[in-house]
């Protein structure tokens, strides 16, 4: 990963564990999309450039100035994108790092993880279109009923919503991926002094995703096959440039995403 530059930047050992630390412990809760996607990270990191589709497109013809009975054709692929969102940190705080302070000042870095963590879940659920992915929502041919404010209606939704892929010949098990007002009011609730969430989770056979950057909530399967997040690097912290009072880093990824069948999904809002 020497493009990241860490090595230039002057931070010691120590330093660098604890921002990759931070950065794993901010950024694991909120990448809500991949809890209920499948991983296709198969390899390549930062010189990967595009995911395979399988698919061809006819060219017109061979080359210019050949003839002859020949059938001509070009491998499709989906390009990966690449995310780069900066953030600082103080060289006191860097300072703080060698002498073995346990509470250093890294909001910065657990501001830029919620952008990205917010950009890729955004991706998957409502598409890139100047990236070329569909997002599940926009794909999703279902739709039972919007989760509205009132968190006693859910289960009769969300049973609803399983049925209409069950129905559809969607095999379960199935997850409930949420935005962060409809996840919070799940956790906040009871029927009969159970929780809400352990209805849910009963009802879905699966579990209920926290999708920070997301809009509104979908029923989806959790057979496989249905949604790929395709990384090509994943998460890691770079290095931008420094003064004498803060160094620039940056957090970076590169992914596609693809939607394989939009008839996985059910949208409820």
């Amino acid at each position: 990963m020497n493009h990241l530059m860490r090595d230039l930047a002057p931070l010691s050992a120590a330093a660098w564990e604890e921002i990759d630390t931070e950065a794993r412990q901010r950024l694991t809760p909120q990448l809500g999309a991949r809890a209920v996607v499948d991983w296709a990270g198969s390899g390549g990191g930062w010189k990967r450039s595009a995911a395979n589709l399988g698919r061809t497109a006819r060219l017109a013809g061979p080359p210019p100035g050949v003839s002859g009975d020949v059938r001509v054709q070009q491998r499709r692929v989906l390009p990966l994108a690449e995310v780069r969102v900066p953030f600082t940190v103080d060289r006191t705080e860097l300072d703080g790092a060698e002498r073995g302070a346990l509470d250093l000042e890294l909001d910065d870095l657990a501001r830029a993880a919620r952008l990205l963590a917010e950009i890729e879940n955004r991706a998957v659920f409502h598409g890139w279109p100047e990236a070329g992915f569909h997002g599940i929502l926009a794909g999703a041919p279902h739709g039972v009923a919007k989760l509205g404010a009132d968190a006693a209606d859910y289960p009769v939704t969300i049973a609803r919503a399983v049925e209409t892929l069950r129905i559809a010949g969607v095999e379960g098990p199935y997850a409930l991926a949420a935005d962060p007002e409809t996840y919070t009011r799940i956790a906040e609730s009871n029927e009969g002094g159970h929780l809400l969430v352990e209805h849910l989770t009963q009802i879905l056979g699966g579990k209920v995703v926290f999708v920070p950057g997301m809009d509104g909530a979908a029923v989806l399967s959790q057979r496989g096959g249905d949604f790929v997040l395709d990384v090509g690097q994943d998460v890691a912290v770079g290095y931008s440039h420094h003064d004498a009072d803060t160094v620039s880093l940056y957090l970076e990824e590169s992914f596609a995403f693809r939607l394989v069948e939009p008839d996985a999904a059910c949208a409820l809002g």
